[in-house]
């Protein structure tokens, strides 16, 4: 692990490791402090640590909550776009390759659009089984691992809202990116020994 970490901080990643969710809880709440304003991407990772909770409960933040139930799709779009100009953007990743890239596929682009520019910091929750060898298995594990279980995710919840279902993964897989830091520790990794999100 500390090679790893050696090497994702020489690329120019500020990096946390974790040895379990509420370790990498801690860290993260450490970055969130009053009167800042934040974004989130699409992550199942933020909400199993408790992140996602942690950050809507707050009241001494200006939160752009894409999720939050009730609002119209163009109150949904609004959020996004505001999100992308942000002090701290909350996301995390579909895979981490050793040699530090971020490897994303997003339906609507935010996520990835955010984590090359735009807020002034982005914090990625990275569980273990998201850490690759290469790009090429990065991106096999976006197809294969990441895609199919987002979409069986998002039909179940179709389903349970009475919409139709999706049947295929271009949906949620429209905008495909590889990126490393550029700028030294804009990019903060939480390095979970755990299996996290998808």
């Amino acid at each position: 692990m500390q090679e790893l970490i050696n090497t994702l901080e020489a690329c120019g990643y500020k990096v946390h490791s974790a040895k379990d969710k509420n370790e990498a809880l801690e860290i993260s709440k450490s970055y969130i402090q009053s009167s800042m304003s934040i974004g989130l991407g699409g992550s199942t990772s933020v909400q199993e640590i408790g992140l996602l909770d942690y950050i809507t409960s707050k009241e001494d933040i200006t939160l752009y909550n894409q999720y939050e139930k009730g609002i119209s799709m163009e109150e949904n779009t609004n959020r996004r776009r505001q999100g992308m100009l942000t002090d701290l953007f909350v996301t995390g990743t579909n895979a981490l390759t050793k040699d530090g890239k971020l490897v994303n596929a997003d339906g609507s682009g935010n996520r990835v659009a955010a984590m090359i520019f735009g807020p002034k910091n982005v914090l990625v929750i990275v569980g273990k089984n998201k850490i690759v060898d290469t790009l090429e298995d990065g991106f096999a594990r976006v197809m294969d691992v990441s895609a199919v279980k987002n979409i069986n995710r998002m039909n179940n919840k179709a389903i349970e809202m009475g919409k139709e279902p999706r049947h295929n993964l271009d949906n949620i897989a429209n905008k495909f990116s590889y990126i490393k830091a550029d700028e030294k520790d804009r990019i903060i990794l939480v390095l979970v020994d755990e299996d996290l999100g998808f």
